[in-house]
């Protein structure tokens, strides 16, 4: 008996090993994909967020046209728009619930920063601001306010290097549209 010790406490160690490591590499595999399926759930998050703030600012440009705003080419009548842009908002609150969920705080931040933007803009489409250069300013800090939000988004998912900035499009649509 004294002689299989050696060789049974070998084994009981190996075994002890054994179950060690499997555990451990199966504890990091399930925490990597936790990781992926919460990663892929905040990118389909933010990225929903930032189409539903789209189509609100698409909405509320083009209502702005229809009040001698520029920047959008398809001019949408007030009366029909507000009602498209309401439920835009509706949709947007709706969004934000995810992005509070899953986002960290400073995309969260810039998100909201984003959303306040879209708002202004909304006060010139509402009619209760009606100053063109308010309305040019208004879409510049729109414009910057969306490239924080998609810079620290990127951050939050670990894609590196910043998006590439949505740069003057006001003075480049501007500068599109004057006669040569």
């Amino acid at each position: 008996m004294w002689e299989q010790l050696p060789a049974l406490i070998g084994v009981a160690v190996g075994a002890v090993g054994s179950y060690a490591a499997t555990s451990l590499t199966e504890r990091s595999r399930w925490r990597r994909a936790r990781a992926e399926r919460w990663d892929q759930k905040r990118l389909d998050t933010y990225a929903s967020y930032a189409n539903t703030l789209k189509h609100q600012i698409n909405i509320a440009q083009r209502i702005g046209a229809s009040r001698g705003f520029q920047h959008a080419v398809d001019p949408l009548d007030p009366e029909q728009g507000l009602t498209q842009l309401a439920e835009a908002e509706a949709r947007r609150a709706a969004e934000w619930e995810s992005v509070l969920l899953v986002g960290d705080a400073e995309t969260i931040g810039a998100a909201r920063k984003w959303h306040e933007a879209v708002w202004n803009i909304e006060l010139y489409a509402r009619g209760l601001k009606t100053d063109p250069p308010g309305w040019e300013q208004a879409i510049r800090h729109l414009s910057q306010a969306r490239d924080d939000f998609y810079t620290l988004a990127r951050r939050d998912l670990g894609i590196t290097g910043p998006p590439p900035p949505s740069g003057n499009w006001p003075r480049a649509w501007q500068q599109q549209d004057e006669p040569t």
